[in-house]
């Protein structure tokens, strides 16, 4: 059993500043596939914001609890249904973080989604879709390699 929490990075040339907008700018990179739908605040700590995805059969509810101007960004799921699942809450409790830093010339993003392991039942498919979402559509948002 391993409890290792996905986690994805990130290089690019643009700024730490750069990083920050746009992984603040949700709706831009977390939509297109499922016809998906981002309502609420996505920039400020306290905002919360609802996604919702592939006709109810993937909703979350996400509060900023940590932001950190161009250095970090933590949403704590306050609620998931993700009503595909044995077990449709697997999300609620756990944390996405991104992590940003300046390494070697570059800014560093490290996205780690706390609590989505491979132990539980949704990690077969919510892994591959963070790297989709991460890889095709924040990557080239931020001149990510």
């Amino acid at each position: 059993m391993s409890t290792a929490d996905f986690t994805f990075t990130l290089l690019t040339d643009q700024t730490p500043q750069q990083v920050f907008k746009a992984i603040t700018n949700v709706r831009a990179w977390w939509s297109g596939y499922h016809a998906e739908n981002v309502e609420g605040g996505t920039e400020q700590q306290g905002d919360e914001f609802t996604f919702s995805a592939a006709d109810g059969l993937h909703v979350t509810r996400q509060k900023l609890v940590e932001v950190i101007p161009d250095r970090r960004v933590v949403w704590l799921v306050t609620h998931s249904a993700l009503n595909y699942l044995q077990q449709p809450a697997e999300w609620t409790g756990t944390r996405v973080r991104f992590d940003i830093a300046e390494k070697g010339g570059q800014t560093e993003l490290v996205f780690t989604h706390e609590g989505l392991t491979p132990d539980i039942e949704c990690y077969d498919s919510c892994a591959p879709s963070w790297t989709q979402y991460l890889q095709n559509k924040l990557a080239p948002m931020i001149g990510a390699s």
